[in-house]
């Protein structure tokens, strides 16, 4: 059977520490407020999309990138945050093309994806 498959991705960009946890199963672990804010970036984001933080859209505007952002219409509630802008980021090729064929879109709930 085919499966649909659907990924949120949500970006924040801040300082985090790292550390791997010792026991049964050893594992590298990241913490602080930068996870847990990345983290309700990607709870508040909508299926096949990457939701990105101001501090993260301040980033890719300083690296010239400002074009692959859009606002989005609506400020999300986060947890522990409050009311926060956000933005989708949705990279383009030279020549104005999406890279990933995804398009978000605030006007409707669907995302559509373009397949090559």
């Amino acid at each position: 059977p085919i499966c649909d498959l659907a990924l949120r991705v949500g970006l924040h960009s801040g300082p985090v520490t790292a550390g791997v946890l010792r026991g049964e199963k050893s594992r590298f672990q990241l913490f602080g407020d930068s996870v847990n804010t990345a983290a309700r970036m990607e709870s508040n984001g909508k299926p096949n999309a990457i939701q990105a933080s101001e501090a993260t859209a301040a980033l890719l505007t300083k690296a010239n990138k400002q074009h692959w952002l859009t606002p989005r219409a609506d400020l999300i509630n986060a947890k522990g945050k409050g009311s926060l802008q956000t933005y989708w980021i949705r990279p383009v090729r030279r020549g104005g093309s999406s890279a990933s064929g995804t398009v978000v879109s605030d006007s409707s709930s669907w995302i559509g994806s373009r397949h090559t």
